[in-house]
């Protein structure tokens, strides 16, 4: 199976919808790599970069279980700046190479990279084009809180991470607007569907 020729970049801020829209493009056969679930798998138990954080940190920072102690890593980083650069200096180019892997064997007639800080990092340098799942930032903080059970301080210090939904929006090649029901979302979801599809198609080298 040929790789794809075109990956789309998908993101958005918290509690915009990533996964929902995700979702349903998965269900077109769609495949989505996830940098979540990458930046995850790095550092499971038996990888080279989890032996590094326990060197570096000691072995308080992993748990009985043999995972990574994830909230305490974070109070560590959070605050203190120079722990989070060897971190992401560490854990940035194992994820990117993870990421261009699962790209590049994807089987799909285009893939997607879904990503929360694909524009905040050099991610987007991956991609064809940039999807970005917009909502208002009462929407966020309301999904965010029931999914997360975070207080509303919590999510708005996440958001002020994010770049700002202009900024976001204005990188955009396409929008999808999640403000509505599911089926709102799964329509516009099937438009640029067709639509990528056309793309990719169009894209493909001729034999």
């Amino acid at each position: 199976m040929k790789k794809p020729t075109l990956i789309i970049g998908l993101t958005g801020g918290i509690g915009s919808g990533k996964s929902e829209a995700c979702e349903r493009f998965a269900e077109r056969g769609i495949t989505i790599v996830d940098a979540d679930i990458v930046a995850r798998e790095v550092v499971e138990p038996g990888r080279t970069a989890l032996a590094q954080i326990c060197t570096h940190y000691g072995n308080d920072i992993i748990e009985s279980t043999g995972q990574l102690n994830r909230s305490k890593l974070r109070s560590i980083i959070f605050s203190n700046p120079d722990e989070k650069q060897w971190l992401e200096s560490l854990l940035h180019p194992l994820i990117n190479t993870e990421i261009r892997h699962q790209l590049t064997t994807a089987s799909s007639a285009y893939a997607i990279l879904a990503s929360p800080l694909l524009l905040e990092t050099q991610q987007f340098q991956l991609v064809n084009r940039v999807l970005v799942i917009d909502a208002s930032e009462q929407l966020q903080l309301e999904r965010a809180s029931q999914r997360d059970k975070n207080n509303e301080s919590q999510i708005k210090a996440i958001m002020q991470t994010q770049l700002s939904r202009q900024e976001r929006c204005a990188r955009a090649n396409d929008i999808i607007h999640n403000h509505g029901d599911i089926r709102e979302l799964d329509a516009q979801v099937e438009k640029l569907h067709q639509f990528y599809l056309e793309l990719a198609q169009s894209s493909a080298p001729s034999n």
